[in-house]
């Protein structure tokens, strides 16, 4: 018998799989998958407080970050309910656009979010890319957190793919954020929070400030949208930081982006 052949080289992936076969990298909902793709994954829960997601997924988007989505089943509800629009996964850019689009005063056309950069995953899709310790992403932002959502990622439950991710972000020590949007708390949801910083993730309650002169809806979402990012290193100018004097009057909150 001759030599043995050599070894079939690996493919790193669709640039790769591109530079050997001439073929075009594969798209998934509209967005170019490659390997240098370093998304931030959103998770969008099912507690009241879309607005501050909307936030968050336009100043990402603003920063020139890539971002995968991730709406939970009963996120879909709260969209509708606070918005009067559904999410569908059939039709996830057109109602993301339009979401996006919506200011936190009902606006229909406060914004003109370009979603090109966005990749949706259905939450009921277990093998999604997320779900992988060996996706590359950057992070995780939970925004906004149910309490529901905050103890099964707590107990580690992964009953969908926004607890698997969110699983997969702390066991990979990568960010993970946690928006909790709920009043009260009773003791066990406490405790989960606990556990989450323990693990370390940022537990950050949807709490605007007043300090940074706020005078809209908008204002107060975009403090929360900020400090979100804050915690993920995402530079952003959605508020006016302290800065040790106390504001004058005169000065102008920021608009955030406007798309």
């Amino acid at each position: 018998m001759g030599p043995a052949p050599p070894p079939t080289p690996l493919l790193n992936g669709p640039q790769d799989h591109c530079r050997t076969t001439g073929a075009r990298p594969r798209t998934l909902d509209g967005v170019t998958a490659t390997t240098d793709r370093r998304p931030w994954v959103v998770g969008v829960s099912g507690a009241s407080g879309t607005p501050y997601a909307a936030a968050v997924l336009r100043a990402l988007l603003h920063a020139g970050e890539a971002v995968d989505l991730i709406v939970s089943r009963a996120a879909r509800l709260t969209i509708l309910d606070e918005t009067g629009h559904p999410f569908r996964d059939g039709h996830a850019r057109t109602d993301l656009h339009r979401w996006l689009a919506r200011g936190a005063d009902g606006s229909p056309d406060a914004f003109d979010p370009d979603v090109s950069a966005v990749r949706h995953w259905p939450a009921g899709d277990l093998a999604a890319g997320p779900s992988s310790g060996s996706y590359r992403a950057k992070g995780m932002l939970i925004v906004p957190a149910s309490t529901a959502c905050v103890a099964g990622v707590a107990l580690g439950l992964s009953k969908d793919l926004l607890q698997r991710t969110a699983s997969v972000t702390l066991k990979e020590r990568r960010p993970l954020v946690v928006a909790v949007r709920e009043t009260p708390l009773h003791g066990q949801t406490l405790k989960h929070l606990v556990t989450l910083d323990e693990a370390g993730a940022v537990v950050l309650p949807a709490s605007p400030a007043f300090y940074a002169g706020a005078t809209t809806i908008q204002h107060l979402v975009d403090f929360v949208a900020g400090r979100v990012l804050d915690a993920a290193g995402v530079p952003h100018k959605l508020y006016r930081r302290w800065e040790g004097e106390l504001a004058d009057p005169a000065r102008q909150v920021p608009d955030g982006p406007a798309s």
